[in-house]
């Protein structure tokens, strides 16, 4: 930040910025202990939360353009942490669902996640985290 000019540097939007990059950093290195990415993070917690998804829905809901999510759902399937199956309703359709080994590498992703968000928040209170949390919910 030192090369950075001055006036960038007291800037809401330019901190903000920086202290997302950082964050996504520190997040895809935890991700990355598990061999997974942000897209695969985000497919687990959202069938973890909301219960099987059409694919297209699942794309649309998390805004993953469709042939990534293709690719997403079939790099989770060879892994084991989701199944796709047809929709009975309509064969074109196929509904994504966690499985148990899903289940249990989202929970060690947030493990992973827990520990960036530790790192990332570190020089502060835990009063002042809350407050910081508190703040950018209101800016969101």
């Amino acid at each position: 930040m030192k090369d950075t000019p001055k006036r960038l540097q007291h800037l809401p939007s330019w901190q903000l910025s920086q202290a997302a990059l950082n964050g996504d950093r520190l997040v895809n290195e935890a991700l990355g202990t598990e061999g997974v990415r942000k897209y695969h993070f985000r497919v687990l917690v959202a069938l973890e939360d909301d219960g099987p998804l059409s694919q297209a829905e699942l794309g649309r809901r998390l805004a993953i353009d469709r042939s990534d999510m293709a690719a997403v759902a079939a790099e989770l399937e060879q892994r084991g942490y989701l199944a796709r199956t047809r929709d009975e309703q309509d064969r074109r359709r196929n509904v994504v669902t966690i499985t148990p080994a899903g289940g249990e590498a989202l929970a060690r992703m947030d493990e992973a996640i827990d520990g960036a968000q530790r790192a990332l928040l570190a020089p502060l209170s835990e009063a002042e985290r809350q407050q910081l949390t508190r703040l950018l919910a209101r800016l969101l």
